[in-house]
Order: structure tokens, then sequence, then C-alpha cells
């Protein structure tokens, strides 16, 4: 895409606008919108001025909203008018939801009455449900049409719809009676009527307040191109298509991973959003995590202590070199667990009725790679101890450095085979406890059970020595 975009860089400088016009129109509206966003700012206008008006309002969607802004303080009154003439309402309302109060304003001032109207009506729905992504151009037909009658109401019409290829069947009072395939419309007889065509025993549809994540997991479960939504009394109010769906899945999974990753979620692209702006996202959550790691600080200053006075200088210092390894494999058990359970359950895989279950599943497995993990460990140690005091046989204090590291290698190993059992308990069971309260899952991955599981391990592994170490001794 670099080198297409010297290229046109090129033919800009070089005024060479048809030979422009002629690549252009050969390419896909995502690519023109992707080759946009590599070119300088100030070009944007002259290139834009030279697609079809189709193809411009494709291009105009695909484009980031900077960017789009851009060119909506560069076009006249009646370049604007043509864009949004040609927008699907619910892509007009994605515009407008991203543009600032002013650009709005401009926007709203060109759009007709009607489509004025259907964007401010579908503003009203609430932020990421299913009413705020569904689109009001669709297909819809009556029970006592003939073939014959849908066929012409599609040929007048269609043109204007998101999708012509499922056409939805209502009653005269707008209730959703069923569905009826553009194939199976093709394929019958003229005078046969729709009601005797359409699906009616099996209509999948979703509620206008249903989330936006479950409706999209419903398209993707159920293979549907698109998906009618009713409001609380039946009425079709409109539908959501499958291309919508897939953008809200992308949206959900990249605001999943940055509260995985413990940062506050933009809308913005990495690259477009300031040093200042990412700097805003991030400082919250590292300063409660910091915060949160003066619990790690107590035990280890308060065990610190007491082993200075129960134990040798030299267990205390073996002790505690082993405390990074214990944390970070305990971390890692519980993000393995926590990742795996938020994955099945923004599937829909896992419920709150399941948690006995997960819980059983991941004890077992925690008890596997617990006592695989102790006894790799133990091997580590003893490995470590004959290379390193192979010539060394006493501590200062007299005390021989096998029996002092045999203490050391049991304890730790023990200390880590509960940790991991433990971490992974925990990681299963609080994305679980936090959606059945209302949270979302994925915050509690990552860094909040890494600090959970921190000072855990922490406790695990100076309440094992102060209590094994002195009776083995």
């Amino acid at each position: 895409m670099a080198s297409l975009a010297t290229a046109i860089t090129s033919l800009i400088e070089s005024k060479k606008y048809g030979t422009l016009r002629d690549i252009l129109v050969t390419m896909n509206a995502a690519d023109i919108a992707a080759l946009f966003e590599d070119l300088e700012p100030e070009m944007l206008p002259r290139l834009f001025r030279l697609l079809p008006k189709e193809l411009a309002a494709d291009t105009f969607v695909e484009m980031e909203s900077d960017s789009q802004e851009l060119l909506i303080k560069g076009f006249s009154d009646s370049e604007l008018k043509e864009v949004i003439d040609e927008l699907y309402i619910d892509d007009a309302v994605d515009i407008v939801e991203e543009m600032p109060a002013n650009v709005v304003k401009r926007i709203l001032a060109q759009a007709d009455p009607d489509t004025r109207k259907l964007i401010n009506e579908l503003l009203k729905y609430p932020d990421d449900s299913a009413g705020s992504m569904m689109t009001t151009e669709y297909v819809e037909l009556r029970p006592n049409w003939t073939v014959e009658d849908a066929i012409k109401t599609i040929r007048r019409t269609g043109i204007d719809k998101e999708t012509i290829n499922i056409c939805y069947v209502t009653r005269a009072d707008r209730t959703l009676y069923g569905y009826v395939t553009i194939r199976r419309l093709i394929l019958s007889q003229p005078d046969v009527l729709i009601g005797d065509l359409a699906e009616t025993t099996n209509v999948i549809s979703c509620k206008t307040l249903d989330d936006q994540e479950t409706v999209a997991q419903m398209l993707s479960k159920y293979d549907l191109i698109a998906m009618p939504v009713v409001d609380g009394e039946n009425r079709l109010v409109g539908i959501v298509t499958v291309d919508d769906a897939i953008d809200v899945l992308q949206e959900e999974a990249t605001e999943d991973i940055e509260k995985m990753a413990a940062i506050t979620p933009s809308d913005k692209p990495y690259l477009k959003t300031g040093v200042f702006s990412l700097y805003i996202h991030r400082i919250p959550w590292l300063c409660i995590l910091m915060v949160a790691a003066i619990f790690t600080e107590l035990v280890i200053n308060h065990f610190s202590n007491l082993m200075s006075v129960q134990f040798q200088s030299f267990i205390s210092a073996m002790l505690l070199a082993c405390i990074p390894m214990l944390m970070d494999t305990g971390g890692n058990a519980g993000n393995q667990a926590s990742v795996t359970i938020i994955r099945g359950i923004s599937l829909g895989e896992i419920e709150f009725k399941d948690l006995p279950r997960v819980i059983f599943k991941e004890w077992r497995i925690s008890l596997l790679a617990g006592a695989t993990l102790a006894v790799v460990n133990f091997g580590k140690m003893m490995l470590m101890y004959a290379i390193t005091y192979h010539n060394s046989f006493t501590t200062p204090d007299g005390v021989t450095h096998f029996t002092s590291y045999l203490l050391i290698a049991v304890t730790v190993s023990i200390a880590l085979c509960c940790t991991v059992f433990l971490a992974k308990f925990i990681g299963c069971t609080l994305p679980i406890l936090a959606k059945k309260i209302g949270f979302d899952p994925a915050v509690m991955a990552g860094p909040f059970i890494t600090t959970i599981v921190d000072v855990t391990s922490l406790l695990i592994l100076f309440g094992l020595a102060l209590m094994l170490v002195p009776k083995m001794m």
C-alpha cells in the first residue's frame, strides 16, 4: 500500500486526474480508505471528488473518523448532502456518533427530513444496544401478497435497502410474522402467497435493548446474514446485518484485550492516538496496581523479620531468591485459567451455573500442573546446588549446604504446587463471579489476578517455611 500511495502522490502532483480516477474505480472501498490513510491530509478532498457517487459513499464509511471530519469540513453543502443521501441509516448514525457537535449539526442540516428523523430515533437507543447498531432499511412484505407482488416491491425499493437476500414478513400492525429468502421467492410460482412461503416457526430475533455483543454472537451462532430487531410488542423496527456484527465483535475483542492489560479502552487506533491520551488511559490502572502492591511489600517485610530471627541468613536469602519464580509462575497459571474462562464467557459457552464444573476441572488441571512444576523445580534447584556449591560444603554458620538447600527445595516445591492450585482457582472463579454481579470479566484478568496471586503465593511460601523448616532442621 505504501508503494501505491507513492504512485498516487506522484500522479496528484502531475495533475493526472483521469489516470487517478481510472485507478481508484477499480479498487474496493475499504482499500481506498486504507490508501487515504497513507496520504497527506490535504490530498484527500481532491481524490475523494474523483470517486463515483456510490463508491465515494462506501469509501467514506470505511474511513477513520478524523479523516471523515476533515472531508466534511471541506465539503460544500451540496457535496455533503450527496454523501449523506448515499449512506445507509446505520452508517450515518455511526458517523454522527463519532463527530463533534458542530459537525453533527451540519450533517443533520443537510440530511432530508425523513433521514434526519430516523437518525435522531436511532441515537436515542443506549450505546452498545441492538437498537443503536440496527438499520431501518430492510425489505418488508405482507403475508397476503403474492410472489409477483413481492418481487415488484423488491425491484422498486431494493436499491435503497441494506440487504434483499432476506425479506421480512409483517402483519398489518407491523408485528413480525416471519421471513422469506430471495432465493425462495425467485424459485416459487408468481401466484403463491407470501404467507405460505414464509418461515414462521423458527424466527431468530432480538430486542432493541439487547446487548450488541450478545446480538453479534447470535448472528455467528446461527450463521445469519441479518437478524430482525423487534420492540417490546414484537413489532419489527430494524435489522442487524453481519457486517455490523463483525465490527462489534472486533471492538469488543479489542476492548477486552485492553482491559486484560489494565488499559482504559479507547476508540482510536494506536498510531492516531496522542502520547498524552495514551498516558491518561494507562496511568490510572498503573497507579491502582502500584498501590495494591503495598500488600506484597507488607507480607515480605513482615516475614523477612520473622525469618531473620528463626533462620540462618543463608536460608532466608535462598527463600527470598525464590520469590520472583514463585510469583511469576502463580501469575502465569492464574492468567491461563482466566483467559480460557473469559473466552468461554464471551462465546456463551460458560455461565454462572457452570461454576462447580469449571472449578472441578481446573482443580484437576492444577493438581497435574502443580505436581509437574514441583518436581521440575525440585530438580532444577538441586542441579543449581550441584553447580554452585560443588566446591563448598558449609555455610559461614557451619550448616551444610546440602541439608539447607534440600530443606529450601522441598519447601519451595510444595509452595509452588499450592500456589498453582490457588492461582487456577482464583483465575477461573473471579471472571465468572464478575460476570454474575455485572462487571466485565476481562477486568478480572491479567494484572488483577497477578496482584492477588502475588500476595497469596508469598503467604504460602513464608507460612510453609516457618512451619516446615524448623521441624526439619
